[in-house]
């Protein structure tokens, strides 16, 4: 029983994931705005209605697209969060990765991209559609930060990995339209920005910088479309799902005590 219930399950996946590789190639043949669900569905060759029971429209298709890089990245990163404690060393090593997983992409990014540009739309990744590819993203970033030896006020725990994942948009805005052979120019970006990055969330620690920290959060939630109710709609999400032995994904985590610059 429990045999036969497996394979209905792994059919079930292969079965979506038949759909979904589908559905990606003729967004790269076609288009994503020429593509419709009835031709997704003949070439995978499965039922109109089969093809709904697994993705209920394109856009959620597109959000299975969002959560494949996200699965891809996270194992794919797992040798850099194990390794180096350097943070800018970490930052580059996660957004590098990012950018391998991403490259097969490439093609057919920008196809649905001025969609996603849009912040009403379901493929926005300020989106509620967008939650679990959002958090996975900023959960790397949270690895990246805390796995490092870089010190880092308590209360800019939960804010830093956000406003890396921020910096992370950037950069898929940037690659998206970025036409140099093998997305070149976006891995340079990454080189120069990310020592960078790191050196400003080193001295956020410092108590006389640590406002900037926060107002720079506030002015990119405040004038970027959607953020404010995507990061709002997360906090109470992780509120309501608390991590076994602690409050939340983050806040389980000992607080580090001042440095003898925060004096």
């Amino acid at each position: 029983m429990k045999d036969q219930k497996a394979g209905k399950v792994a059919k079930s996946e292969q079965t979506r994931t038949l759909i979904l590789e589908t559905a990606l190639r003729l967004f790269q043949e076609r288009g994503y705005d020429k593509t419709t669900m009835r031709a997704i569905a003949q070439e995978a060759g499965v039922s109109v209605g089969n093809a709904y029971y697994y993705f209920a429209s394109k856009e959620h298709l597109v959000q299975g697209f969002y959560d494949r890089i996200a699965a891809e990245h996270a194992a794919a990163v797992r040798p850099v969060l194990d390794g180096d404690r350097d943070l800018a060393a970490r930052i580059r090593g996660s957004l590098l990765t990012w950018l391998d997983v991403a490259e097969p992409y490439h093609r057919f990014a920008a196809q649905f991209f001025k969609n996603a540009a849009d912040p009403e739309s379901p493929l926005s990744p300020f989106s509620p559609d967008s939650v679990d590819a959002r958090r996975a993203a900023i959960s790397i970033h949270e690895e990246v930060l805390h796995g490092s030896d870089t010190k880092t006020a308590p209360e800019l725990t939960d804010l830093l990995p956000h406003l890396m994942w921020l910096m992370h948009m950037g950069l898929v805005l940037f690659w998206v339209y970025d036409r140099s052979e093998g997305a070149e120019r976006s891995r340079r970006l990454v080189e120069r920005t990310a020592p960078l990055t790191a050196r400003a969330i080193a001295l956020s620690r410092f108590r006389v910088l640590r406002p900037l920290a926060r107002q720079a959060h506030d002015v990119i939630v405040e004038f970027m479309p959607g953020a404010k109710d995507a990061l709002e709609k997360d906090a109470v999400a992780e509120d309501a799902h608390p991590t076994p032995g602690g409050e939340g994904p983050t806040r389980d985590r000992p607080a580090k005590g001042p440095s003898a610059g925060d004096a």
